[in-house]
């Protein structure tokens, strides 16, 4: 009855089991392991702002959620060096660091994991962070507000990032994650960010259902 489905599930697994039962498309909306058409967006946010994207450096600061699993498994491939610091117990997936740091071997980018979000902050292009407390954890937002302590992205921050540094969050946006002089601050794309999720999921859904090529520049890797 449908051309293809967007799934926005709890559990990989579930998408897992869709893309082999179905003869039409499954696109990832958001699974507890990755959330990739999100990065897509941040993607194109930082190739318009920057011009390109090989040899930029992205921090992540936060908790090692779906959304760094997707940066981790693409960061590498179009050149992007990756710093990520997360609380300690809040590491993220194993495997998914495994391949990332076979990616990043390959494509001979740098891959820092990090318990120290001023070392992640250091030298990078594009500050990332996202919620502490992801769907399905909400019992545990009282210990995860206490072990995020310090990993609130400030000015402090900033100030140890590359001069041109810009700041990315999917929204929707807790202060204790950033504060509001960042978030406001001219360096923050955060609405462009935002915006781009449209053209970017429009762009996965032509790419699928049409034989479409796009006519306009690719994204300088």
């Amino acid at each position: 009855m449908t051309d293809a489905v967007l799934a926005r599930v709890y559990h990989q697994a579930d998408l897992e089991v869709l893309a082999e039962e179905a003869s039409i498309p499954i696109v990832n909306g958001l699974s507890d392991k990755y959330h990739p058409i999100q990065i897509l967006a941040d993607y194109l946010t930082i190739q318009e702002h920057y011009g390109h994207l090989k040899g930029l450096t992205i921090s992540w600061i936060g908790d090692g959620n779906n959304i760094v699993n997707s940066i981790m498994m693409s960061a590498a491939k179009f050149g992007m060096h990756l710093h990520i610091a997360t609380p300690k117990g809040y590491e993220p997936n194993s495997s998914v660091t495994e391949a990332a740091e076979q990616f990043s071997k390959e494509c001979g980018t740098k891959l820092l994991v990090t318990n120290d979000p001023l070392e992640a902050a250091r030298g990078a292009n594009v500050l990332v962070t996202d919620t502490w407390v992801s769907m399905g954890q909400e019992e545990e937002k009282k210990k995860r507000l206490l072990d995020f302590k310090g990993y609130q992205i400030t000015m402090k921050t900033a100030k140890l990032a590359a001069p041109n540094w810009i700041f990315l969050h999917c929204l929707p946006r807790k202060p204790e994650e950033v504060d509001d002089e960042v978030f406001y601050c001219p360096k923050s794309l955060v609405f462009q960010e935002a915006e781009n999720r449209k053209w970017t999921i429009m762009g996965v859904m032509v790419s699928l259902l049409t034989d479409y090529s796009p006519q306009l520049l690719r994204p300088t890797f």
